[in-house]
This record gives C-alpha cells, structure tokens and sequence, in this order.
C-alpha cells in the first residue's frame, strides 16, 4: 500500500493535468456515493464537523475520506487548517488497499480543479479579472487552478472579511503574467470581475446578483449546508446554473435549496453537471453575455477520481 504525505500529494498533482484527468474520469460512471456527517453544537456557531465520505466504483475502485472541518482553526493562531483528513483507496476487482492518502492536501487539490473544470466549460474564454472571495486556504489553490484553465487572466483581486489575510495571501502568491492585489470594495470588484470564485464559511449572501456583469461566471465552493449562502436568490435566478454532481449541489448547499424550496429554480433549471458536460452531453457556456453560476458541492466521487490519478501518476 503507498503511503502519500501532503508534500507527495502536492507535487504529483498539478492542476493542467488534474483537470484533464477529472474531466476523462467524468465519462465513466460512479455507481455509490455517500455522505454521513456529525457534528458538534459550539456557542460561537463555529461547530466541529465530522464527515465519512465513501465512494465505489463496481470492479474498478473504493474509497472512502475521513474528514474533520474545524472552522475557528483559521481564527485562533493554532497554524492548523480548518479541513484535515485522510483518505484511504482500495482496488475494486479484489479490495486490497492501494493507498493512504493526506487528506487534506486531497481535498484542497480535488476541490479547486472541481471548479477549474467548471471554469474550463463555462467562463468566459476571455476572462482577464478573477476575484477571489476569501483567504482561507482553499484561495491560493482556487486563484491557481483557474489561472491554469483561463490563461488569459491577468488580475486576481483578493477580498475577505479581515483585509490583513487577504494582503498576507496576495504577498505569498506568485503567478507569472498575473496581478495579484487585495479589495476593500467587494461590490465594485465584483462588478467588474470577468470570474468569481467563493470560498467562505458565509451564512448571509457576500455576492449580490444585481452585481454581475453579463459574462460573469459565478463559481460558488464555499456552502456545504442548507444555512450557507455565498450569493442572493438574484444571482442564481440571472445565471444559467450549473452544478458539479447531479446529489451533492443540490442536497446539502443553501443557495440552491433556498432557492428551490422558493419555487424559483427546479431541477430543470440546471442545465448540466460535470459528467453530462464532460461527455459533450451539453456545450456549457453558449455566448459572451451569459452569466454562469457552478455550484462546487464536492463529494466523495471526487476524492474516489483524485485518488485514482494520483496512484496512476505515481505508477507511470
């Protein structure tokens, strides 16, 4: 069984790639996902999470994340992510285990290059602004995996709620070709973003749909329970909307069950997910003008994809 520190993991997954390997590992099919999570009551709201998330592939392979989010480790100067876990692959045809895995390196690297294959089909193909909504450290991954998918970017403005993270990441960030600064205006970077990316622990909307430009592609990580909002029911109404699996985005994150519990978007509303858009089952994006909205609701197929080109990249 290979063992994969997050150092290891980092280095052999690079986000061109990643992305082009989940997109191939789109057109196959994942016949079990699951969610089981428990989670702990603390006065500040701030609550411990603990998440299993299993996934099969039938005769091909198994695996399963064990993961805790504790959110005020970005706040008490504990030097520790709010998400860490491990992440165990077996093989499918025979159940012997394959790997052990950092999961939080995992999680960082397979959430990004989630919204970086949103990106890939439905920004703008001349996107050249990208603001990044938090500096948690899902930022600098998002800010790098979108950079590797709409190369034509060339500034990333940072906004977060304490400005002095977001200049601390843009000072430690360097991308070549890309401007990299902080806001204190969110409304206005937000109008003129070309791609906005969210990854926050909101439970009030920080993204306004009378906002977005038209061209806007609205990429949306941060939610992962019905009281989590990153946008108004505005700018999923605006938006032609997009979700990356067909379970996760639609059963456990705020803004699109708030806004199918108000009867504005149905099921029919969303136009595609990751596998029908990998397996050219829709176009994505349709012309310059249309807002998008990908809603990253992750999940356990994700981790199982990741897992697996990692073990390849390794045996190759």
């Amino acid at each position: 069984m290979k063992m994969f520190d997050a150092e290891a993991v980092h280095q052999a997954l690079d986000y061109p790639s990643l992305v082009t390997a989940l997109i191939e590992h789109h057109t196959r099919d994942v016949d079990a996902v699951r969610s089981h999570m428990l989670e702990q009551p603390r006065t500040s709201g701030n609550n411990p999470i603990f998440l299993a998330l299993p996934a099969w592939q039938f005769d091909r392979a198994i695996g399963a994340k064990l993961i805790t989010v504790f959110p005020d480790n970005e706040y008490n100067d504990s030097g520790l992510p709010s998400v860490q876990g491990v992440y165990v692959l077996f093989d499918g045809t025979n159940g012997k285990p394959r790997a052990c895995i950092d999961g939080t390196a995992l999680t960082l690297r397979k959430t990004a290059a989630d919204s970086a294959v949103g990106s890939h089909f439905l920004a703008h193909k001349n996107a050249r602004h990208m603001l990044m909504v938090g500096a948690g450290a899902m930022a600098p991954h998002l800010i790098m995996a979108h950079c590797a998918v709409c190369p034509g970017i060339e500034q990333v403005s940072i906004w977060n709620r304490t400005p002095e993270r977001a200049e601390a990441l843009a000072q430690s960030l360097s991308l070549d070709g890309v401007q990299i600064s902080i806001t204190t205006d969110l409304e206005t970077a937000a109008r003129n973003a070309d791609l906005i990316s969210c990854a926050t622990m909101a439970t009030e909307p920080l993204i306004l749909g009378e906002w977005l430009k038209p061209g806007t592609h609205l990429d949306l990580v941060g939610s992962f329970r019905p009281d989590m909002h990153e946008c108004d029911e505005a700018a999923v109404v605006r938006a032609s909307v997009f979700v990356d699996s067909p379970w996760s985005a639609l059963n456990d994150c705020g803004e699109i069950i708030d806004t199918m519990a108000n009867g504005v978007l149905t099921k029919e509303h969303i136009l595609a997910d990751n596998f029908t858009l990998s397996r050219g089952e829709h176009q994505g994006r349709t012309n310059d003008k249309e807002i998008t909205l990908y809603k990253n609701g992750g999940g356990g197929h994700l981790d199982l994809m990741v897992a697996q080109h990692l073990c390849d990249q390794v045996s190759t």
